[in-house]
């Protein structure tokens, strides 16, 4: 049984991958079908930062997403119980000693939608839905400039999934 107080939040990653290398529009109209229907029943959370990145795309999922901006719950980045996890999640970035100044500044550019997700899903509780990787192990000797969100997100105790776990979770079937 789907638990519908559950929400996941969905990085622009896992939008763009499903639509460019896993389920093409034209080959896999069912997988756009039931994601539609599990949209609707508001399990799937999309932060306003990322349906500006999806928005900057010249491709279908663009014009999918535009036609469905009703049925998404769309989260705003800057709700005041966002904004203070937000500043934890930059100052742990900064403090644990893991990344170098080209991995700070990266992820301090406003248009970067990382740390609001992380931040946006411990505030709320949502499961964050991307196919981003963990760098692996990090090491205070070897700074990495690539702060990874399966990374920094376990840090804040929030759960990171792939799309294949999501629809595993909520028996999406295609």
């Amino acid at each position: 049984m789907v638990n519908l107080s559950e929400r996941f939040l969905i990085d622009a990653n896992t939008l763009m991958t499903a639509s460019r290398f896993f389920y093409a529009y034209d080959l896999t109209p069912s997988f756009w079908k039931t994601f539609e229907d599990v949209i609707k029943t508001g399990n799937i959370v999309l932060l306003d930062m990322v349906k500006a990145e999806i928005d900057k795309g010249e491709d279908e999922l663009k014009g999918w997403v535009s036609e469905r901006k009703d049925d998404f719950q769309v989260c705003n980045h800057v709700d005041p119980e966002i904004i203070p996890k937000y500043a934890e999640v930059m100052q742990y970035i900064q403090e644990c000693g893991f990344y170098n100044e080209r991995g700070l500044n990266e992820w301090a550019r406003n248009e970067v939608a990382d740390p609001w997700l992380i931040a946006a899903a411990a505030a709320k509780d949502y499961k964050l839905i991307t196919f981003e990787q963990s760098a692996g192990s990090l090491n205070v000797k070897n700074k990495s400039g690539r702060v990874k969100i399966p990374d920094v997100a376990k840090h804040f105790n929030v759960e990171v999934h792939t799309l294949f776990q999501m629809m595993r979770q909520l028996k999406i079937k295609i």
